[in-house]
């Protein structure tokens, strides 16, 4: 095991932890070398997370935590396939990078969904106009990098407001290392309309209600 999983392993509760270490072990006997399944820890230990409480399913509170998250990630997902789908919207510069952040927010989904197993959330439909009010989201790139700077902020913030939720279980470094990719989105996206990539020392997190209140529009 290498010093990144020790330290992981050696944050969370000694019994969940040894849990996950003998799933873990299991996983590289099963397929050979760590690189068969993925060059990092995050699946790994979500996946092994998965085996280790796969008799009794994970923690309810884990469950809900997850697929909150995994609701905003369908969401983030679904938004910029259909942006990066939609010709003419994104300018050549900024291709790249939408492509990327798409990848990206697909990777998330499929991660929590593996960490998830049969108790993940479908994905929900979705209407990124809002009702109207956002009718031309795929057709200007102003409305659609709004959009998508707003996506990235409320992700940052849902992360950061739901850490404390996950604190003593084996998808927490996980959850955080998803909450750091998701603020880079943000740093990337919002000079694209005007801000800037950072508006302080500390981030404020959101609560569950304050995220699904702001993410409600967006879901048909």
């Amino acid at each position: 095991m290498n010093t990144q999983e020790n330290f992981i392993l050696d944050a969370i509760e000694p019994e969940v932890g040894e849990r996950i270490d003998h799933a873990r072990r299991g996983l590289f006997a099963r397929y050979g070398a760590p690189a068969a399944i993925i060059g990092s820890a995050p699946l790994v230990l979500a996946v092994a997370s998965q085996q280790a409480f796969a008799a009794g399913g994970l923690p309810k509170q884990v469950v809900d935590v997850l697929n909150f998250a995994l609701t905003l990630e369908y969401l983030e997902a679904a938004f910029y396939k259909a942006g990066n789908g939609a010709k003419g919207l994104i300018p050549a510069k900024y291709r790249s990078l939408f492509r990327t952040i798409g990848e990206h927010e697909t990777a998330h989904v499929k991660l929590l969904k593996g960490a998830l197993g049969a108790a993940a959330v479908k994905a929900p439909a979705v209407d990124f106009t809002a009702g109207g009010k956002f009718a031309d989201v795929f057709e200007n790139f102003e409305t659609f990098a709004t959009l998508s700077a707003t996506f990235e902020d409320l992700g940052v913030a849902a992360y950061k407001g739901q850490a404390g939720n996950l604190i003593g279980t084996p998808v927490l470094t996980t959850a955080l290392q998803i909450h750091s990719v998701e603020a880079r989105h943000a740093a990337a996206v919002r000079p694209l309309i005007g801000k800037s990539s950072f508006t302080g020392a500390f981030d404020k997190p959101l609560t569950k209600k304050q995220v699904l209140a702001a993410a409600t529009p967006f879901l048909a």
